[in-house]
C-alpha cells in the first residue's frame, strides 16, 4: 500500500517518467549504435579477406601456370612447395585455413599443418566449386560443429578467360563477436551509470519542483482551517514562482474578501436588528434561518427562538398556499395576530419573495412583514365615512323636511321667519348638491368613465380667468393675486373644464387659508420633461407635516370644524389629483406650518384631443 502511495505522488511520476525517457533514448541509440557496429566490422572483416583473396590469386597465377606447364615433373613439385611456403608466411592469416586449388578442385595447398593430408585431395565446397566456374568475390557465413562462426571467402585465379584454380579462405569470426560483446558490456556500463545519474538528478529536479507545491498544499490546508496569516515562499520568477504568487495574491484578496464579508455579515443584521419591517428567511424546505426581532414583536411571539420552526407554524399559513404565493403572480398574503395586550388584532402584509440559485431554481424564501394595521383601520374608517356621508344626506333631508312642514303649518305668513326658513334651505341644498356632485364626480374618475376631452387652450388667458373668478372673495380679504407665465407657454392641449376645477379648488384653498393681506401666486413654466406646469402658492397658515402624507386623502381635513364652518367636503383635493392622474399628470404639495402653502401639478401637453381615460 505504501509503494502504491508512493508511485502516486508526482516526485515520483517524474523520476519515472525522466528514467523510461533516458532508457528509451538510450536503447534506441544502443540498438541503432550496436547494429551499425556490427554491420561494419563484418563488412570490414570481409573486404579484408577478399582483398586477400584476391592478392593471393594474383601470387598464385604464376605458380599455377608454371605447374600445368611442366606437368607433374620435379620442378611443378616445387612450384608448389614455394606456393605452400608463400601461402604459410606471406598469407597468414591468424585462426584461419587457406588453401590454393587447382583447375581441377584439387588441394595444393594448405596454411593449416593439421589438414596437410588434403593435400592432392578434390575440395567440393560450393564455394570452391563456383569459383572454379570463374565466379568473383564469393562469400557466406557458416557455424562449425563447435557452434564457432566462420566467414568463407573463395576467389578464381585465372589467365584471361581461364580458370587456372581457385583461392580458398574460412576465417574465424569469434574475435570479431568477441570485440563486439566487450563492446556491449561497456555500452551497458554506460547505460546503468547514466541510469543511476538519471535517478539522482531526477530526484533532485523533482524535489525542486513538488516542494513549493507541497507549500503551497500546506498552506492551502491551513487555509481551510481559517489561517490566513502565512505566506508561500517563492524562490524563483518560473511558472511555479508565479503560481505561488498567484496563490499568495489569492490568499490577500480571500482573507479581504472574508473581512468584508465578515463586516456586510454584521450590517446585515445591524440592518435586521433595526428595520422596522419584520424578516424572516427560510430555505428551500421552508425551515426558518433568518429571524429579525421586529418580526417576532410583530407576530407577538418575545424573545422565543424560531429557527429550525416550519415558517408555515409560524405565520398560520398553510405550506401549499404559501408554495403558491412563492410561485404564483400574487406574492402577497395578508394575517391577523391576536393583540392581547389592547384585545385586538394586528394586521400583517407578508410579501413572500423566492430566493433563486443559478441551475438549481428556488433555494428558500424571503418573507417580509408589513404591519398595516393603521393603514387597514383608516381604510376602514374611510370606507365608514363615506356610507356615512349617505346617511348623513338626511340631516339636511330632515331639516328641509320639517322646516317645509312648519312652513305648511302657517309660518309662511310669517315673512320674517319664511325667509329665514328658505335661506336654512337653500343652505342645506346646497351642501348636498356640492357633497353629490363631488361623490358622483369621483365616481366616475374612479371607474374611468370620465371623458377628458382636450382642446387648444391660452394658458395665460385661463390663468387671469381663474384669477377673475375670485376677485370678489380676494377683495375682501385684501389678498394680491400675481401671475407669472414663463415665454413660450401658450396654447395647450388639456379639457379646460376640468383643469379649470382644479385651479379654482387651489385657488378657493389658497384664499380660505390665508389671512387678510396675504398673496397668492400663480407661475406656470415647463418641466425637464418639456411638460406643462402650474403651481399655486399662498402664505397661509400652512399645513403641519404629519397631515402632508394624507392631505390628497378623501375627506381628509386638517381641521375639522374649521373646514366644515368655511363649507369644505373633504375632497377637493382629491378631485384634483384624480383630474390630474386622468390627464396622465402629476400632483405634489409642499407645505411649511405657518409659512404658506405650494401645490403644484404638471401636464403632458402632448396628446390627442378627445382621448377617452
Amino acid at each position: 500500500m505504501k509503494e502504491m502511495r508512493l508511485f502516486q505522488t508526482i516526485q515520483s511520476k517524474i523520476i519515472i517518467i525522466y528514467v523510461l525517457l533516458i532508457l528509451m533514448a538510450m536503447q534506441l541509440i544502443g540498438v541503432y549504435f550496436v547494429r551499425t557496429m556490427e554491420r561494419s566490422f563484418i563488412d570490414n572483416f570481409t573486404d579484408s579477406l577478399n582483398k586477400q583473396a584476391y592478392l593471393l590469386a594474383n601470387f598464385s597465377e604464376p605458380y599455377l601456370i608454371a605447374s600445368q606447364d611442366a606437368g607433374p615433373s620435379v620442378e611443378g613439385k616445387k612450384s608448389y612447395a614455394d606456393l605452400n611456403e608463400i601461402v604459410n608466411n606471406l598469407f597468414n592469416i591468424s585462426d584461419a585455413e587457406i588453401q590454393i586449388i587447382d583447375a581441377n578442385g584439387l588441394v595444393l595447398t594448405t596454411s593449416v599443418q593439421s589438414k596437410a593430408s588434403l593435400i592432392g585431395q578434390k575440395n567440393t565446397q560450393a564455394e570452391v566449386v563456383s569459383a572454379l566456374q570463374g565466379i568473383k568475390d564469393i562469400q557466406s557465413e557458416t557455424i562449425d560443429s563447435d557452434g564457432h562462426r566462420r566467414k568463407v571467402v573463395a576467389q578464381p585465379v585465372s589467365e584471361g578467360a581461364k580458370v587456372l584454380g581457385a583461392v580458398y579462405i574460412v576465417a574465424s569470426m569469434e574475435s570479431l563477436y568477441g570485440t563486439m560483446n566487450r563492446i556491449n558490456k561497456i555500452f551497458l556500463s554506460g547505460t546503468g551509470i547514466a541510469l543511476a545519474l538519471t535517478v539522482f538528478l531526477g530526484v533532485i529536479i523533482s524535489h525542486t519542483i513538488t516542494n513549493p507545491i507541497k507549500e503551497i498544499t500546506r498552506q492551502a490546508s491551513a487555509m481551510a482551517d481559517g489561517n490566513f496569516n502565512q505566506q508561500v515562499s517563492v524562490k524563483g520568477p518560473d511558472e511555479i514562482g508565479q503560481l505561488g504568487n498567484a496563490f499568495n495574491h489569492m490568499t490577500n484578496r480571500l482573507k479581504e474578501a472574508l473581512s468584508l464579508n465578515e463586516e456586510e455579515r454584521e450590517k446585515l443584521a445591524s440592518v435586521l436588528a433595526n428595520m422596522n419591517d419584520g424578516v424572516i428567511a427560510t430555505d428551500d424546505q421552508g425551515t426558518i434561518i433568518v429571524v429579525n426581532r421586529q418580526a417576532k414583536q410583530m407576530l407577538r411571539i418575545g424573545n422565543e427562538d424560531i429557527t429550525d420552526r416550519n415558517v408555515s407554524e409560524v405565520l398560520g399559513i398553510g405550506e401549499e398556499k404559501i408554495g403558491q404565493y412563492v410561485q404564483g403572480e400574487h406574492q402577497t398574503a395578508t394575517i391577523q395576530i391576536a393583540n392581547e395586550e389592547e384585545g385586538d388584532f394586528v394586521t400583517l402584509r407578508v410579501v413572500f419573495t423566492p430566493i433563486h440559485r443559478r441551475g438549481e431554481g428556488i433555494t428558500g424564501t424571503i418573507a417580509m412583514l408589513h404591519d398595516i394595521t393603521e393603514q387597514e383601520q383608516l381604510e376602514n374608517a374611510r370606507r365608514e365615512f363615506v356610507a356615512n356621508v349617505s346617511h348623513e344626506l338626511r340631516t339636511p333631508l330632515t331639516t328641509m323636511k320639517s322646516y317645509l312642514e312648519a312652513l305648511d303649518d302657517g309660518a309662511i305668513e310669517d315673512p320674517t321667519l319664511a325667509h329665514r326658513f328658505v335661506g336654512v334651505m337653500r343652505n342645506e341644498t346646497e351642501r348636498m348638491i356640492r357633497l353629490v356632485n363631488d361623490l358622483l364626480h369621483l365616481s366616475r374618475l374612479d371607474s374611468r368613465k370620465a371623458l377628458i376631452s382636450r382642446v387648444p387652450t391660452y394658458v395665460p388667458d385661463m390663468l387671469e380667468e381663474v384669477a377673475d373668478r375670485f376677485s370678489f372673495q380676494l377683495d375682501q380679504k385684501e389678498i394680491s393675486i400675481e401671475i407669472a407665465v414663463d415665454p413660450g407657454i401658450q396654447d395647450v392641449l388639456l379639457d379646460r373644464d376640468q383643469i379649470d376645477q382644479v385651479l379654482d379648488n387651489l385657488v378657493s384653498n389658497a384664499i380660505k387659508y390665508t389671512p387678510e393681506g396675504g398673496a397668492i401666486a400663480i407661475r406656470a413654466g415647463k418641466t425637464e420633461k418639456e411638460w406643462l406646469e402650474i403651481a399655486v402658492q399662498d402664505n397661509g397658515i400652512g399645513i403641519p407635516r404629519k397631515d402632508l402624507a394624507r392631505i390628497f386623502d378623501r375627506f381628509y381635513r386638517v381641521d375639522k370644524a374649521r373646514s366644515r364652518n368655511m363649507g369644505g367636503t373633504g375632497l377637493g383635493l382629491s378631485i384634483a389629483r384624480e383630474i390630474v392622474k386622468a390627464h396622465g399628470g402629476t400632483i405634489s404639495l409642499d407645505s411649511e406650518l405657518n409659512q404658506g402653502t405650494r401645490v403644484t401639478f404638471a401636464l403632458p401637453v402632448h396628446r390627442t384631443e378627445g382621448e377617452a381615460v
